[in-house]
């Protein structure tokens, strides 16, 4: 065998199994610096394409353009890009968080290439053309894609590739914001759903490696101008929950909106868009302001120089144009948005503070960034995400008190009072995706099917001859699959095949000496040599309905596609390189799943 290629199968091997640290710490490094590579190559997409039509800044400065372009470019844009859309099947339009939350889960950390190619050009045309969204969810979508391609590529087993994706997630965050710590949380919660030793490791080590290729690649700028801010006083606690009471209110409305607007998915495609696009050019002739991702107005409001009306029209034109982007389908991310939002809050409400004689003396950039993150908690319905963020960003532990208590205020308003899930959960159980969490589907997921297979299994011929049945009495196998001219049929249990054998052969020959009656398998070779061939498939013997799952499956894969095809067992297989044949490594029963999964929990 090649040494590469003898490397790789030792690895996977590795891979099958979930406490294998030092193998998936590698995972994390490549994951880490392939997500952090495709965000970076994103964002300068967006940028040089936006160039084409005068916008600068980095792609942020809609601003500047005539008038009538703050209507045409995104109307005109999202119509573009709807009638595209048209051409494609929907289950290939799917792009952003949600599309990897529902693919780690349905189709088992295999995202496909076509989506990812899709969310890239898509959601470069579509920030280009100043559609209100943010860039993290499509950074997030390329990420976990472009890992888990790879993974796919080097026929990885899935739980591994389920890894990948995480990683890759991690890294997107971590690239886009400089913030690895945040990466690593927003994977763990929002993404994968779990927390463990061997599941944070790699994806800190791809947060780490992501924010390494950002750091040398786009220099050491951060995102956000953020100076060092503290709590001056313990007096203003009040006014920091009523902040994030308010920023719950708006993720609660943005939500609300989100479903409304998501609700109108069986209008066509390009309409969708259109509407979409319209909605945002609108509101732009206003508030030009909201226009792309709106970092350039989030950098103003942290320093200050926007107005308290424009202010609060910045936050409900966003939030408007943001919703009815990401519930219509456009590939835009809600992340960015949603900081701009609560970064508009909190400067709005500093300043109505201070006008109404409250005693403030924070600096007022405290209740800019304090709204950034309660705003971020609330949709992602990720408070440690959020915090990290806040802290990360601004570079300063001392902010983590007062963040902390918006950031559960606003949650807490959603969440309890409005009885809301996260703008991506929600997302999901409109579009009827189940997303389970619970430890049992965790260990399901994670644990690879040769942890519970029976690979006391061998192929077995209809017509069964001399030459089959001699290595069918030596290996006496668990399991028989009965196969007709290449085409697999059915199972049966070794035993009861082995006995039914003997049966025939009792009938068929006179009563044997007392001495001959033990050796089983003189008399199973007499009854070979007395006929041509033993027809197996008239045995009386429970046959067991069977469906085929790859070597790479998971035991969630395996119980889902036994229940899918109402089957009793699965069998498990490798596609041979070289011939193309499939080698069939063993069987799975949902009893032997039981089993494994009782003596783990």
């Amino acid at each position: 065998m090649d040494p590469v290629r003898a490397l790789l199968s030792n690895y996977r091997r590795y891979l099958t199994n979930y406490e294998s640290l030092l193998a998936y710490s590698l995972l994390g490094l490549v994951g880490g610096l392939a997500s952090g590579l495709i965000v970076l190559i994103f964002e300068l997409a967006i940028a040089e394409l936006a160039v084409l039509w005068g916008v600068g800044g980095g792609g942020e400065d809609f601003e500047s353009l005539p008038e009538w372009a703050w209507f045409a470019l995104p109307a005109g844009g999202a119509l573009l890009l709807g009638a595209l859309y048209s051409l494609l099947q929907p289950e290939h339009r799917e792009t952003g968080i949600v599309h990897v939350i529902s693919s780690m889960h349905s189709r088992y950390g295999a995202l496909p290439l076509r989506n990812a190619i899709l969310q890239f050009l898509g959601g470069t045309f579509a920030l280009a053309s100043g559609q209100s969204g943010g860039r993290e969810g499509p950074g997030v979508h390329l990420g976990g894609a472009v890992n888990s391609l790879l993974g796919q590529r080097l026929g990885l087993p899935n739980t591994s590739l389920r890894m990948l994706v995480a990683c890759g997630t991690a890294g997107g965050i971590a690239a886009a914001f400089h913030t690895p710590l945040a990466g690593i949380i927003f994977a763990m919660e929002v993404i994968a759903a779990q927390y463990s030793v061997v599941g944070f490791i790699p994806v800190m080590l791809a947060a780490v490696s992501a924010s390494a290729v950002s750091f040398i690649l786009s220099g050491s700028e951060p995102l956000f101008n953020l100076p060092p801010v503290r709590l001056a006083s313990l007096a203003e606690i009040p006014f920091i929950l009523l902040l994030g009471f308010i920023c719950g209110l708006a993720v609660a409305g943005f939500i609300r909106l989100l479903k409304v607007a998501g609700g109108l998915a069986h209008w066509p495609v390009a309409v969708r868009f259109g509407f979409a696009g319209a909605v945002t050019g609108a509101l732009a002739l206003g508030v030009p302001q909201i226009l792309g991702i709106g970092y350039d107005s989030l950098q103003l409001v942290l320093q200050g120089e926007i107005a308290l009306s424009l202010l609060l029209m910045i936050a409900l034109c966003k939030l408007i144009a943001t919703a009815t982007s990401c519930g219509m389908g456009l590939p835009v991310g809600l992340i960015g948005p949603n900081l701009l939002i609560g970064a508009c809050m909190g400067g709005a409400l500093g300043i109505i503070g201070r006008a109404v004689g409250l005693e403030l003396p924070s600096d007022p950039i405290l209740y800019v960034i304090i709204g950034m993150g309660a705003a971020m908690g609330a949709a992602l319905n990720a408070p440690l995400a959020a915090i990290l963020a806040v802290i990360e960003l601004t570079h300063t532990v001392s902010i983590g008190m007062p963040a902390m208590l918006a950031i559960v205020a606003a949650c807490l308003t959603n969440t309890v009072m409005f009885r809301q899930q996260s703008a991506h959960q929600t997302v999901l159980r409109q579009l009827m995706r189940v997303v389970p969490e619970d430890p049992l589907n965790q260990l399901l997921h994670r644990t690879d099917v040769s942890s519970a297979m029976d690979s006391r299994v061998m192929r077995v011929p209809t017509h069964l001859e001399q030459e089959d049945l001699e290595p069918l009495l030596e290996f006496t196998p668990t399991w028989c699959l009965l196969e007709r001219e290449g085409e697999d049929l059915y199972l049966v249990q070794g035993e009861d095949l082995l006995d039914w054998l003997k049966a025939k052969d009792s009938e068929a020959e006179p009563e044997p000496e007392p001495a001959q009656a033990t050796d089983h398998e003189q008399e199973q070779v007499s009854d070979a040599e007395s006929e041509e061939f033993v027809d197996l498939t008239q045995a009386d013997i429970r046959r067991w309905s069977m469906a085929p799952v790859p070597l790479q499956a998971t035991l969630r894969q395996a119980m889902d596609t036994m229940y899918a095809q109402t089957v009793e067992a699965a069998c498990v297989y490798e596609r041979s390189r070289s011939t193309g044949k499939r080698i069939l490594h063993g069987v799975l029963t949902r009893e032997s799943v039981e089993k494994f999964t009782l003596s783990r929990l």
